[in-house]
């Protein structure tokens, strides 16, 4: 079993007139998922308009606990209470950042997600750095790192990325001539 955080990555279309009942069904999900041990945090991106496909997102400590929440009552009788909500799914288990970054064949090349971790790190560091610095600059080394990296990092992983690749999505999925020619390069990352 994995002992990294897991992200379980659904996609679900709405249902024809039942975008309010699936608004409140997902936020009753995410609030499930709060209370099992490991919860790590969860999200919805809407579609982009014209599409009707939301992503939801449940990131776990590991295996073994996002196991212990797919397999559990309440959220078999959740996903009982919103069977009707939606047209199709798709369900993704991934590892690490590749989570932000769509199911493996369909995933930008390694520079343009470097481009997008980078787009939504450095205004959020600029910021963080600007308003808490000189509060900061008092302490060592080790502590200021510590603190910042605690704030940082969360904030990083639950809100800037996945909004960075959720703005950057129609130029982070443009064929680039690796893709078009299927012969996009292996990564052993």
């Amino acid at each position: 079993m994995s002992t990294s955080p897991v992200t379980l990555m659904v996609a679900r279309r709405v249902a024809h007139g039942r975008y309010q009942e699936l608004m409140a069904w997902l936020q009753e999900g995410e609030q499930l998922a709060t209370d099992f041990p490991g919860y790590l945090g969860s999200g919805v991106l809407a579609p982009p308009p014209g599409d009707d496909e939301f992503q939801i997102i449940f990131r776990f400590a590991d295996q073994a606990t996002m196991h212990a929440w797919e397999h559990s009552a309440s959220r078999r009788s959740w996903l009982v209470r919103g069977s009707g909500l939606f047209a199709k799914n798709s369900v993704h288990r991934v590892s690490g950042i590749d989570g932000w970054f769509g199911a493996v064949g369909q995933r930008p090349p390694r520079w343009k997600q470097a481009v997008a971790i980078w787009l939504a790190f450095f205004p959020v560091s600029l910021i963080f750095n600007f308003v808490l610095g000189p509060l900061l600059s008092q302490l060592d080394l080790f502590p200021r790192i510590m603190i910042s990296t605690l704030i940082l990092t969360p904030l990083m992983v639950f809100w800037f990325i996945p909004l960075s690749t959720h703005l950057l999505a129609g130029w982070l999925n443009t064929n680039t001539p690796a893709q078009v020619s299927g012969t996009e390069p292996v990564s052993n990352s």
